[in-house]
């Protein structure tokens, strides 16, 4: 069973919340705001990891259901990925610095660099959604295994062979409509399927 999706969201709030006390933070320069984002970035970086960790467990189950392109972006998803966990952790430790020390121009860096991190962070969560859905279509999986039961159930009920071909002939145009349809929906160029 594959968690990183779900651990994955975490990853992207985590540090829009940690990201708003920050500023909050700087705005004001209350104590409560910085060790309010000091906890949130805590659990941020936190959450980079084991985002992570279950990223590079998902990625060898999937890895072969991947177009090449897919495989590629893959490959370079885990990187960004782990450099992303390494950087929330060395902010977190900067943050924890300034604020044990009272020093706000530490406090300030670690909050700079966090915004960095969350920008980048939005950008390595489309790259999964990529990933999944321009690269590896799994609706359109199981919208062809649907249409392949319907057609079986269908064949059954058939008792002349000419009317089985015609049943599995409109079940391969159903999977090609639903490959195109699907391709296009996903700003994918729809493929050229021979007749």
């Amino acid at each position: 069973m594959m968690i990183h999706p779900a651990t994955a969201h975490f990853a992207m709030v985590l540090p829009v919340v940690a990201s708003a006390l920050g500023i909050a933070y700087l705005i004001n320069r209350q104590e409560i705001f910085s060790k309010l984002s000091s906890m949130a970035l805590f659990f941020t970086a936190l959450a980079m990891g084991v985002v992570w960790y279950t990223g590079s467990q998902a990625g060898p189950e999937i890895y072969d259901f991947l177009s090449e392109a897919g495989q590629h972006q893959l490959v370079e998803h885990k990187e960004l990925g782990l450099y992303l966990a390494i950087a929330m952790g060395i902010i977190f430790v900067l943050k924890i610095i300034g604020c044990q020390s009272k020093k706000f121009a530490i406090e300030a860096l670690a909050i700079i660099l966090l915004l960095a991190a969350t920008v980048v962070t939005f950008a390595q969560g489309k790259a999964g959604g990529e990933i999944v859905y321009n690269h590896g279509t799994p609706f359109k999986s199981y919208m062809i295994i649907d249409t392949l039961n319907e057609t079986t159930i269908a064949v059954e009920e058939e008792e002349e062979v000419e009317a089985k071909l015609e049943v599995y002939e409109e079940a391969l145009e159903d999977i090609k409509l639903i490959d195109e349809e699907l391709e296009i929906f996903y700003g994918n160029e729809a493929p050229k399927l021979e007749d």
